[in-house]
């Protein structure tokens, strides 16, 4: 009946249905059938009259496999050198305008082979899995052009293929405007609506279309445009949102029925409600919050009051957000943002599946994915108290056992 039972282990289900605090279930098991969790419960209530075979759990905490729902994992170069500038009193924005920050790694992933992008996106990933992670997105926006952004989304293809982690590509062709169309703003979108989306559509390359709606990046008009040609070809929609400025980018991914807003520093109590009527969710970015020293949060409590599920997510970049832990996101946002440890849990589990449209994982249910990863920890409110030390002892990815690193 089962194919094998986990057992041995406190369950941190985040299952609602369950009547403890972060869903747990002490001395718990799960029973594994065809990749999905069949039964969950005490030990002392499991029948296994077939002998499925047992699996130890060592005592640890078992939880869902993590979800990180916004990164940009595959690019050339660093930004060493805009940090050291950042650290001197030159602002971001500053940076940018003289041709530094996305431009910069534009060059430089312009100037990678394929093979080279892969490799180096294979020890991000290493160290990403190290935390937990069993899902991730991979966004695109460092070519820039038809050539670069293909043979981006070509390499996280080839990582999803690779690797016992589920990959979603999304495509950022709306990341910042290419030298090439400095003086051609309508032209760099003609570009993306025309000729990128068809092509990227036509060889199944991405899931989903997201843009960086900013005064350093693209408009609500120009990304409606995008988000037009998008959806013609049945691409979910995310939009980076209200990082630094108010440009209602968040009320125009309402109203396209977006997956979801990302950073939503400046969002509006008005776009809060139609995030919340567009069944959204808000993905908060604590590390680009801390690298980039902002001091104006995101309004945790309208996201509370209007129950709009907050992810957590790494935002991993070389510009902003050079991170590559979730543990530490929810240690940032517990301190930065004062989530709960148990939001932050939620954070990069059930609400970071619902930013990627994905409803079979994130908790720890029948019918879920058996998606797990286990932890020598006291309590789980130690992802959000500790910070620095937490790695994954144990992962199962679809109800197999698999490397927690390889490189």
């Amino acid at each position: 009946m089962w194919d094998e039972i986990w057992e041995n282990c406190t369950l941190v289900t985040l299952d609602p249905m369950q009547p403890t605090p972060y869903g747990l279930i002490a001395d718990g098991a799960i029973a594994v059938r065809d990749g999905k969790i069949a039964w969950i419960g005490r030990r002392s209530d499991l029948e296994n009259p077939e002998g499925a075979p047992c699996r130890d759990g060592e005592g640890l905490y078992l939880t869902p496999g993590f979800i990180d729902c916004h990164t940009h994992l595959v690019y050339g170069g660093d930004r060493i050198d805009e940090f050291e500038k950042r650290q001197q009193g030159i602002s971001y924005t500053e940076i940018a305008h003289a041709g530094g920050g996305i431009l910069s790694t534009v060059r430089a992933t312009r100037e990678a082979t394929e093979q080279q992008l892969f490799e180096q996106a294979v020890k991000r990933l290493d160290r990403l899995v190290r935390g937990g992670v069993t899902t991730l997105e991979i966004k695109s926006g460092y070519g820039l052009d038809v050539e670069n952004e293909l043979k981006t989304l070509r390499v996280i293809r080839e990582l999803d293929r690779k690797f016992p982690q589920d990959i979603r590509a999304t495509f950022l062709g709306a990341h910042a405007l290419p030298p090439e169309f400095a003086d051609d703003r309508q032209g760099y979108v003609d570009l993306i609506c025309t000729d990128m989306l068809p092509r990227i559509a036509r060889e199944n390359l991405a899931d989903a279309v997201d843009g960086f709606c900013e005064i350093i990046g693209f408009s609500a008009r120009e990304m409606e445009q995008i988000f037009d040609a998008a959806k013609n070809f049945g691409f979910e929609l995310k939009l980076h949102a209200e990082q630094l400025s108010d440009c209602h980018g968040t009320a125009l991914a309402a109203r396209y029925k977006a997956l979801s807003a990302d950073h939503l520093e400046y969002v509006t109590e008005e776009a809060v409600k139609a995030m919340a009527a567009s069944d959204m969710t808000a993905v908060l970015l604590p590390g680009a919050f801390y690298f980039l020293r902002e001091e104006k949060k995101p309004p945790v409590h309208l996201f509370h009051k209007y129950n709009v599920p907050i992810a957590i997510a790494t935002d991993h970049n070389p510009g902003t957000s050079p991170a590559l832990s979730l543990p530490l996101m929810m240690n940032m946002a517990a301190i930065l943002f004062d989530l709960t440890p148990e939001d932050c849990l939620k954070g990069v589990t059930v609400n970071a599946a619902a930013a990627l449209g994905l409803k079979d994982r994130g908790t720890l249910s029948v019918g879920a994915k058996a998606d797990f990863a286990l932890w020598e920890i006291d309590h789980p409110a130690a992802f959000a108290c500790e910070f620095g030390m937490l790695q994954c002892r144990r992962m199962v990815k679809d109800g197999r056992e698999v490397p927690v690193h390889w490189n």
